[in-house]
């Protein structure tokens, strides 16, 4: 099976092409300069790899945890590519795909949340599948010890927090597109395409700070 896989949960967009094992294409964009419509890369990917949407047989889009906008933006992204390709949505966690492949190890996979929180999830592989160990959640980095104690450790919150550095493992890693696919691909590949939402984890600034709606907003209904 050929599959788009997108991951936007990190300042780093990344899209692929996987054809079963094989990575036919795999570009990436960084948010904080120039070719980071979504769109584009995946127009990039599709061209390296010598396909058209109508080509794919899936989409796979990372649902999260990450940053809350980027998430939205590839959610409907993925939503508008496979509804208009007649292809079904899959929708794998970000967390999961970053400890791809565990290799039969445990693993402890790190994104920065901000607000001196981080993402953490624990993996391990079975049966040749990664499997979550316990739920994800979000948690000041100095509570990372309440997770266990992992073979190593993969993520992108070693620049937000240096103290993480004496932990084993990678502290420069985000999700790749292709992980996204080949993670959809070992899943159940239920299709997502109607109801599929992002996996936010905790609630926005905006809802923390304004429960009962933006004041001069209309009011949230009952």
């Amino acid at each position: 099976m050929i599959v788009l896989g997108l991951d936007t949960s990190t300042r780093f967009s990344s899209v692929a092409i996987v054809r079963d094992d094989e990575i036919l294409a795999d570009v990436r964009g960084d948010a904080a300069g120039r070719g980071t419509d979504l769109l584009v890369l995946v127009d990039r990917a599709c061209a390296d790899a010598k396909l058209a949407p109508r080509d794919l047989d899936a989409v796979a889009i990372g649902a999260g945890p990450g940053s809350f906008t980027s998430l939205r933006i590839g959610m409907a992204t993925a939503k508008g590519i496979a509804f208009a390709a007649g292809r079904p949505l899959w929708a794998v966690s970000s967390l999961a795909a970053l400890a791809s492949p565990a290799d039969g190890e445990l693993v402890v996979a790190v994104l920065d949340a901000r607000r001196g929180e981080v993402y953490a999830g624990v993996f391990r592989s079975e049966a040749g599948h990664v499997v979550a160990v316990g739920t994800e959640r979000v948690l000041p980095p100095d509570r990372l010890a309440e997770l266990g104690t992992p073979t190593r450790y993969v993520g992108d919150a070693g620049a937000a927090f240096p103290q993480l550095a004496s932990l084993p493992g990678a502290w420069d890693r985000t999700p790749t597109g292709a992980a996204i696919a080949r993670l959809a691909l070992a899943g159940s590949r239920a299709n997502v395409l109607v109801d599929g939402v992002p996996a936010y984890i905790r609630p926005a600034e905006a809802e923390i700070l304004y429960p009962d709606g933006v004041p001069g907003a209309l009011r949230r209904r009952p």
